[in-house]
């Protein structure tokens, strides 16, 4: 019998989300997938059912916080909900990123997963639990991506630190922060890429680490511990500074 009766993922079209729809699918599992491209999210629902499970899918942009609580209380009870939702934009050397680029980032990013993960505590019943997808990124300042690492750096330390209230309640309450995966959105990166995986890799890591109720899934864990140790030098973001940047167009998780 699995786990999670009953899940609900944002950003299920592509990438990680998907990939982890795919590996949640069974019979006798509820999914709920949000998406932006209604395309795509009814090839990740297709992909599903043929596993068993029973899919309802909604064209769903997160930064409409409204929209995605009545989504989220529709879709109760849920046994496990993921904030996978995001997007990421990049600027070329010495060209910083754009006011606009900047916010649409945080807007998905960091305000996107908040639409979510409320809504998500406040209807999930005792033994649920909520994870937000962060980054590696959130732990050293990148300056090809700065406002990709700022939002995941916010949203990873908000899930860490509201931890603790929603174990009171009975919840677990995560941050998942991944390094590279082979998605979309890393596809552009015109850099070499350590530690890279494919995105059903880094849903079967996700998915065994989940029950371990730990704060914070990192992966690959040397990774997490490279960065959280450079991020303490600071001439670091200076010789990263002097890196290709990534191409400032933003696409979707």
């Amino acid at each position: 019998m699995t786990l999670y009766n009953s899940a609900l993922i944002t950003g299920a079209s592509s990438g990680i989300g998907r990939a982890l729809a795919e590996a949640l699918a069974a019979p006798g599992v509820t999914l709920h997938l949000g998406g932006r491209d209604a395309t795509r999210l009814e090839r990740a629902a297709i992909a599903c059912r043929a596993k068993g499970a029973a899919v309802h899918t909604a064209r769903i942009d997160v930064t409409d916080a409204a929209a995605t609580a009545v989504w989220i209380a529709a879709a109760a009870p849920l046994d496990l909900v993921i904030a996978n939702a995001g997007i990421s934009g990049g600027a070329g050397i010495g060209t910083g990123e754009t006011a606009e680029q900047a916010r649409a980032i945080f807007a998905t990013n960091l305000d996107g997963a908040l639409n979510t993960a409320f809504p998500a505590l406040e209807t999930m019943a005792p033994g649920g639990t909520v994870a937000v997808v962060a980054s590696v990124a959130a732990f050293i300042p990148t300056p090809g991506a700065p406002a990709y690492g700022a939002s995941k750096s916010a949203i990873d330390a908000w899930a860490v630190a509201s931890a603790p209230a929603a174990a009171q309640r009975g919840i677990h309450l995560v941050s998942i922060c991944p390094g590279f995966i082979r998605t979309p959105m890393t596809a552009a990166n015109p850099y070499k890429m350590p530690g890279l995986m494919d995105a059903d890799q880094a849903a079967a890591i996700i998915l065994r680490a989940l029950p371990r109720h730990k704060r914070r899934i990192i992966f690959p864990w040397w990774m997490g511990a490279i960065a959280r140790s450079l991020a303490l030098v600071t001439p670091i973001v200076a010789l990263m500074a002097r890196v290709q940047g990534k191409p400032a167009l933003p696409s979707a998780e």
